[in-house]
């Protein structure tokens, strides 16, 4: 039996299941993280954005990859329109 953490919902995907809420929060954290550590010591917009580039981006990149992997067969459909 498959169990579904996140289906396809336009071009991101959306949890369906704790493990997949789990996933977005523990990621919405670090992000969160990253970004107010970076803040605190940043003197303009852009210091802020250079510095949490390459933290926040393959965060979600790993996020989007455990989402393509966990949303099920391709073709598969969860019953929406």
């Amino acid at each position: 039996m498959e169990r579904r953490w996140f289906v396809p919902w336009g071009w991101i995907y959306r949890p369906v299941s704790w493990q997949g809420v789990t996933a977005a929060i523990l990621a919405a954290a670090f992000c969160a993280q990253v970004f107010w550590t970076v803040d605190r010591r940043s003197h303009s917009v852009s210091d802020t954005l250079y510095g949490i580039f390459p933290y926040v981006v393959p965060c979600l990149m790993i996020l989007n990859w455990v989402a393509s992997k966990t949303a099920g067969a391709k073709g598969s459909k969860s019953g929406h329109p």
